[in-house]
């Protein structure tokens, strides 16, 4: 049996309202998606991954969702949608949407209705606490503040539950009918067409029904980040078997926020729940070799055993982009780049990475994000022009640094740009069976150094990234490759295809093919 598509394929990150726009309202939209998809096809991205473009009040902008059947008008029609599935259909993209199944919106119908009263027919859709105003119903602690994971309802004088805003409140899993309502969530949008689901931290689906404290140690942390109740694993195999019943390879990956790579894997099942598991520890490690190589090894460790295939995120909505994080190095970004797409399992790009952005300067008077993400959030620049390829108004957010240099159309026309090493790598992991599907083996070259072999079959490809900032001469179990040809050079593209003089520039990396000695 061939490989499942998303096993090999490279997933691209839009966050739609910063990606382009086409109403001269300052915010993105699907229209202007698919405006450019033409970039993304040139790029070579297998998939994008939509976030989220249902109706809403924008508390967290489109996380508190109000219908999920449905299209935000800030972001067009779902005729809209259907031509850019269509049109990303017929340039070989395939399409995910994120799907927000903790909680809605408190403006959802679902929730208008069960907080109407104690005896409303969908109470119970939500989770529900006695208790008086001043005493929250346990120490649970919400995402984003200091607040109580719970908020007082006073026309109803109970309590409920919500890890996030006081206006995302949480629906109730252990409800049969909550679970029916959201599995034809989930067929509406697969019977449209698309290819898969982000789940959305799908880990705090299920929950403890006692709701117990946690230990005072833990007390001061997110709940959304501590729960991991095994009723959520039945609710997963349940997700897994709706979409196994659609053609096309459906598949979901999840936001499973737990900061340890075993408790992660669990989220996989035995083969029978998330086809893809968001791993976030290396998305917190430094620019440093030692710590990469401890949370590479910990993902195969936990992984390998159980058959389950990795992911590797170095940006996302919800943290600063990588070339910040690593202190605004371009040579970084590039180094950075080469290990995403070479690394054994799926890699997710977040728009924008391919241009090396960094994060934008908000000032106070433009902040709108609860939980203080507007940096990485910023709007994509596609032209020189002094709106960048938006249409008229100042977008909602300001421009990241550069915007005059690092955007789409400046970045094509130079070939060593790093826009261009983005396209080269997506290309050599398409065309390289061993970077797509092949074994990982790790090997050494030296101090400040990471090194691994891919293979399959007489595919074989070698890695090198030298985190220092200093040029280093290999050594070790890597340095047989000395006199392999240069397939990518992460410092500039220059001198590809010559025979390797065994060092790596400063904050460097290469990419080795067999060839001649």
């Amino acid at each position: 049996m061939p490989e499942p598509w998303w096993k090999s394929a490279v997933i691209y990150q839009i966050y739609p309202r910063s990606f382009a726009d086409t109403g001269g309202d300052g915010v993105g939209d699907l229209r202007g998606i698919a405006d450019h998809l033409d970039h993304l096809a040139w790029l070579g991205v297998d998939a994008i991954w939509l976030s989220p473009i249902y109706p809403s009040p924008m508390a967290d902008f489109g996380y508190d969702v109000s219908d999920y059947c449905d299209i935000d008008p800030t972001f067009g029609t779902l005729a809209d949608f259907d031509d850019l599935l269509e049109r990303a259909h017929a340039a070989a993209i395939k399409v995910i949407v994120d799907w927000v199944p903790n909680h809605t919106s408190d403006q959802h119908p679902w929730f208008v209705e069960a907080r109407s009263s104690r005896q409303a027919p969908k109470r119970d859709w939500y989770v529900w606490r006695d208790g008086d105003p001043a005493t929250p119903p346990n120490n649970w602690r919400a995402a984003f503040s200091d607040e109580p994971a719970w908020t007082w309802d006073a026309a109803t004088e109970q309590w409920y539950l919500r890890l996030f805003l006081a206006e995302q409140p949480d629906l109730n899993w252990a409800n049969p009918e909550v679970v029916e309502a959201m599995h034809g969530v989930l067929r509406f949008w697969l019977d449209r067409g698309v290819d898969g689901f982000r789940m959305d931290v799908i880990h705090a689906l299920g929950k403890d029904p006692a709701l117990p404290d946690w230990p005072d140690e833990l007390a001061g942390i997110p709940a959304s980040a501590l729960n991991d109740h095994e009723s959520t694993h039945g609710i997963l195999r349940d997700l897994r078997r709706l979409l196994d019943g659609y053609p096309g390879d459906r598949m979901m990956v999840g936001e499973v926020y737990l900061l340890s790579t075993a408790k992660v894997a669990k989220y996989y099942g035995a083969g029978d729940e998330l086809h893809l598991a968001f791993n976030f520890p290396p998305l917190y490690a430094p620019w440093e070799a030692g710590p990469w190589k401890k949370r590479i090894d910990r993902t195969f460790e936990e992984l390998d055993p159980i058959g389950a295939w990795p992911t590797w995120v170095l940006s996302n909505h919800d943290n600063p982009r990588h070339r910040t994080r690593y202190g605004g190095s371009e040579a970084r970004a590039r180094a950075a780049a080469v290990l995403l797409l070479t690394m054994r399992g799926t890699p997710f790009l977040f728009q924008g990475e391919e241009f090396g952005l960094e994060d934008a300067v908000i000032p106070p008077e433009r902040v709108v994000d609860p939980g203080g993400r507007d940096g990485c959030r910023a709007p994509i620049p596609w032209t020189a022009d002094a709106d960048h390829g938006w249409s008229g108004r100042d977008p909602w957010l300001p421009w990241p640094p550069e915007p005059d240099a690092r955007n789409a159309a400046t970045l094509a026309a130079d070939s060593q740009s790093i826009l261009h090493l983005y396209r080269r790598l997506l290309a050599l992991r398409r065309a390289s069976p061993a970077l797509r599907l092949g074994s990982w083996q790790a090997l050494e070259a030296g101090p400040d150094t990471l090194a691994y072999r891919r293979a399959a079959g007489d595919d074989e490809r070698v890695v090198i990234l030298n985190y220092g900032d200093a040029p280093i001469a290999i050594e070790g179990s890597a340095a047989d490759t000395a006199r392999r040809l240069v397939v990518q050079v992460a410092s500039d593209g220059r001198g590809e295809g010559r025979l390797f003089d065994g060092t790596v520039a400063g904050s460097a990396a290469v990419v080795l093919g067999k060839g001649e000695t």
